[in-house]
């Protein structure tokens, strides 16, 4: 909708008079191409109808009692979360699963997290609340808060948040604390846990391989590479009954801005048996990723990863 508007506007001049000819415009032809009535009105009630504020609820499906008990319980402790200027968590020695679920709704929350640690003695993970920032933001204090029912999923953790409040009456800021661990929390996450693989790509390559004849056994993202405040989960490892082992890492994802980070991660990593299965269609030049300085084995695959061609490198 917001395509026809704004090209049928660049026809003419950007002016307030000339608002009523272009939605009628538009009106005219939405009627013509769809066979019925289009009006002005529809057309501007649809034109952000997919901004959070614009959605119509259309049907609701009642929850239980004690999954409504839970959600109250738990958003009670979220609301705390809106004016911390500091969290730390300390997220101990756990599945590398659950350290990835939870680096995952990091990044999906846009949150500006420090990372430290590794998967043998656990991870630090700093996180700048929205009192901290230039401007206290109460969307990041929100963004803050749905990470909370994420990390319910690792098992075993600690957090503590600084919290600064200003005072209604003097006007003074106030600093609070509140601390929540695994062992005394008794909130329930409503967050579905993570999905087996993170696309059809990897689900593939696991099948085949699970019909591939080799002494080579395929892990299920069970590394965590440690980066300077960040980290790498690798997403898969082979193991040979002699010991040897190796990280693989399928690259397949096209966005440019994925692949560089990507690749940062790859050179930053400082690990000698990672494996990099890049697929021909992306567009590397554009993404500025030269493989020059890669000190990684690298193999090319065009719709599929087949597990020959990991194992003709693994050999």
């Amino acid at each position: 909708m917001r395509q026809k508007v704004f090209a049928e506007a660049a026809k003419t001049k950007t002016l307030p008079s000339n608002r009523s000819a272009t939605l009628d415009a538009i009106a005219h032809n939405l009627t013509t191409e769809l066979k019925r009535k289009v009006s002005r009105t529809e057309i501007e009630r649809g034109l952000y109808a997919d901004l959070q504020e614009n959605r119509i609820l259309t049907e609701f499906d009642p929850p239980i009692p004690d999954a409504l008990i839970h959600r109250y319980n738990l958003s009670q402790v979220q609301g705390i979360f809106y004016r911390a200027s500091n969290i730390v968590i300390n997220a101990h020695r756990n599945d590398p699963g659950e350290y990835k679920l939870l680096f995952r709704y990091l990044k999906l929350f846009q949150l500006m997290a420090y990372i430290e640690g590794d998967s043998d003695t656990g991870f630090t993970i700093t996180i700048d609340g929205p009192a901290s920032l230039f401007k206290a933001s109460t969307r990041y204090g929100l963004s803050l808060a749905k990470m909370i029912p994420a990390l319910l999923h690792v098992s075993k953790w600690s957090l503590q948040a600084k919290l600064q409040q200003k005072d209604p009456y003097s006007g003074n800021i106030k600093t609070g604390r509140f601390a929540l661990t695994s062992d005394r929390c008794y909130l329930v996450t409503h967050y579905p846990p993570g999905k087996p693989y993170d696309s059809m790509l990897e689900a593939s390559f696991a099948k085949s391989w699970a019909k591939a004849k080799t002494e080579w056994r395929l892990e299920r993202e069970v590394d965590l590479v440690p980066l300077p405040g960040s980290v790498m989960i690798p997403d898969f490892r082979l193991v040979h009954p002699d010991g040897r082992d190796f990280l693989l890492e399928i690259v397949g994802y096209w966005r440019p801005e994925y692949l560089k980070k990507k690749f940062y991660q790859v050179r930053n990593s400082d690990v000698t048996n990672l494996i990099l299965a890049v697929s021909e269609r992306l567009n590397l030049e554009k993404a500025g990723v030269k493989f020059t300085d890669l000190p990684n084995r690298v193999i090319w695959f065009k719709n599929k990863l087949q597990p020959k061609a990991v194992l003709e490198v693994l050999e």
